[in-house]
């Protein structure tokens, strides 16, 4: 397992280079006042100035950094070192505040003390963790006595999907033995001159629910949504600013679930 995560880790390390000059990311929009939160999660997750925010699997953290434009007192975990030096280059560029710890998810205990407000984490991250039961472990451990949990994230069905959006050519259901793939170029920089291996996970959206629920958390809501608010995956189309969706399947095909747990 540790070869599976150090190989993914120098995946990260590579994509970051790529990333940080992306249109996708648009860092100088960030750099110039943007915010790369989307609605749903401002929304949903509502008021979070003055409150102690951990946002884990962060990348370089433009949405660590736009939560602490709102107010939130931030730290940021990556396993990428490249992504948490990139992270801390732009805090102290933009004179926003923010701890950024270059951590392994798992081995975060040994790293990070103390409790938080909220615990974040968002777009892309549950399929590259083999172990959802510590992941939700992780999560009660820093979350203050009547703090929340708030996961956005794609849902299972779009990892099911080959490239045409139409053919079903993963699983859904866990394995502990991951999938193997070979990454060109990058989600964000398809055309990028980067190969790489990656091992992702399988999860249903029962595996995430009863994760948190095994967790000790107490479930406020799961949301799903016929629409993404990311303009990935690549087969998706614009249907209306800030929402992609499948060509002619519009209503019937579920994109992205949202869910908010407490302590």
């Amino acid at each position: 397992m540790k070869d599976f995560l150090e190989n993914n880790r120098s995946l990260w390390d590579g994509w970051t280079r790529l990333h940080e000059k992306s249109t996708f990311y648009d860092l100088d929009g960030i750099k110039a006042g943007k915010s790369s939160l989307k609605p749903v999660e401002l929304e949903e997750l509502g008021e979070v100035s003055g409150k102690s925010l951990l946002h884990l699997q962060c990348h370089f953290g433009i949405d660590t950094l736009s939560w602490a434009r709102l107010g939130a007192r931030v730290t940021g975990v990556d396993f990428s070192g490249e992504a948490v030096a990139l992270a801390r280059s732009l805090s102290a560029e933009l004179g926003i505040p923010a701890e950024f710890i270059c951590s392994n998810l798992y081995d975060l205990p040994r790293v990070l003390e103390g409790e938080f407000d909220i615990v974040f984490t968002s777009y892309g991250v549950l399929s590259w963790l083999p172990d959802l039961d510590g992941w939700a472990g992780i999560i009660a451990q820093y979350l203050k006595p009547g703090g929340a949990f708030y996961i956005v994230e794609f849902h299972p069905l779009v990892f099911m999907l080959g490239d045409d959006g139409q053919t079903l050519e993963y699983p859904y259901f866990h394995s502990p033995l991951p999938i193997k793939l070979r990454a060109q170029g990058s989600y964000a920089a398809p055309d990028a001159d980067f190969t790489h291996t990656e091992y992702n996970w399988a999860h249903s959206l029962s595996d995430v629910i009863n994760a948190v629920l095994r967790s000790g958390l107490r479930l406020q809501f799961v949301h799903e949504f016929p629409y993404s608010s990311c303009e990935w995956p690549p087969y998706l189309t614009q249907q209306e600013a800030g929402r992609t969706q499948v060509k002619g399947r519009q209503h019937d095909l579920p994109l992205m679930f949202s869910m908010r747990a407490i302590r």
